[in-house]
């Protein structure tokens, strides 16, 4: 427990690095359990129907009027109160903090006596991808047809401004693959976005369909769409159907090669290092060699055993840095996400030195882009 406990539930500059993650820790307990506990009177209420005298004609209405909740938010929670109601094991995974509301939402179509505790007890834990991915095992769709079509031009907001309409993206810009009714809920559409949000949600998903098999959508500017017709021409021979999906697998075969032999220096056939007399310089084999015992994945792991999940940004780093002698070998050298680079280098330089080596490569930057007539080093 703190050795000092605030009168202002608020504060939280009196607790050290320790005790916050430990007040953290049970502040996310208590809500996990406020919030199972908030079901079962959602689910009460609306069994005994007491939203009717109190002037409401639904429960959804009552719970929008009396938590302030958007009519999404009011649906989403009144799906899981009734289903935690029916399969008891969904309130006590909740209660536990080891399912989310997403995850109670993303089994519900699935749930049946039959099997809501196994497939409960199977979706403990897990990300919303592994869960995805669960259910394509358990319940699997069929694959989708291959689309490539053009998206219509711009129209004007007001145009798009009826209830179920969608406004499309901008002028040069293709759509690929999965279609828009693809979601959680098979054979359910996607409710239609207002307007304005339409344009800040990303067109761009992996969502697995059946055992080994997913869905991709995304959507390419023009120079995308010229860029995959020549790489399936220049294929041809290789892919005499010029199949999408085989198109895409094949080119990100080759480009994923490419660049790991740049970036691990990763090779078939490996050649001797030139070395350099810069202390900092990596030799190629000990490239090589740190990426397959990291498994191009961050090293770094929390005092509590957890390791980082982190594979983008991947940077070398040190582990006794060169400035006090550290040398570029096998057991000196890992692989690091930039965050944990920079966290590590801060606990072994501190924070204000690093701040300041930032603030210097960041006015040289500055000074070369002004030299080269860039505008504020774009």
């Amino acid at each position: 427990m703190p050795a000092y406990v605030s009168a202002d539930p608020y504060a939280t500059s009196h607790f050290s690095n320790h005790e916050l993650l430990l007040d953290f820790n049970a502040c996310v307990t208590r809500d996990c359990k406020s919030f199972a506990v908030l079901l079962t009177r959602i689910a009460e209420i609306d069994e005994r129907r007491l939203y009717l005298p109190e002037g409401y004609s639904c429960m959804k209405d009552f719970l929008v009027g009396r938590m302030r909740l958007t009519e999404d938010a009011a649906f989403k929670r009144l799906t899981a109160a009734r289903l935690a109601r029916q399969y008891i094991g969904i309130l006590v995974a909740l209660s536990d903090g080891r399912l989310t509301l997403r995850a109670v939402l993303m089994l519900g179509r699935h749930l049946h006596p039959s099997n809501a505790d196994q497939l409960v007890r199977a979706a403990l834990d897990k990300t919303r991808f592994e869960l995805e991915v669960l259910l394509a095992e358990r319940f699997p769709r069929p694959d989708l047809p291959e689309r490539l079509e053009a998206v219509p031009p711009p129209t004007p907001l007001t145009a798009w401004s009826a209830p179920g309409l969608a406004r499309p993206l901008a002028p040069e810009r293709v759509e690929a693959t999965i279609p828009d009714w693809l979601s959680h809920d098979e054979g359910t559409p996607t409710p239609p976005l207002a307007p304005e949000r339409v344009e800040s949600i990303p067109r761009q998903r992996i969502a697995p369909l059946s055992p080994q098999r997913f869905g991709f959508q995304f959507t390419g500017d023009q120079e995308t769409r010229e860029l995959y017709e020549q790489f399936r021409a220049l294929m041809s021979h290789e892919i005499p159907s010029g199949e999408m999906a085989l198109v895409f697998k094949r080119a990100l075969e080759i480009a994923v090669a490419e660049r790991a032999k740049r970036k691990f220096a990763a090779t078939d056939h490996p050649g001797h290092s030139r070395g350099s007399s810069n202390p900092r310089y990596i030799p190629t084999a000990v490239r090589r060699a740190v990426c397959e015992r990291d498994q191009e994945r961050c090293a770094f792991v929390s005092e509590s055993g957890k390791r980082c999940d982190e594979r983008r940004f991947l940077e070398y780093d040190h582990i006794e840095p060169v400035a006090r002698g550290g040398k570029s070998t096998v057991v000196n050298v890992r692989l690091l996400c930039r965050a944990h680079n920079q966290h590590a280098a801060e606990r072994t330089f501190g924070t204000e030195f690093m701040d300041q080596k930032r603030r210097e490569v960041r006015d040289l930057t500055l000074e070369r882009a002004a030299a080269r007539g860039e505008p504020d080093g774009a």
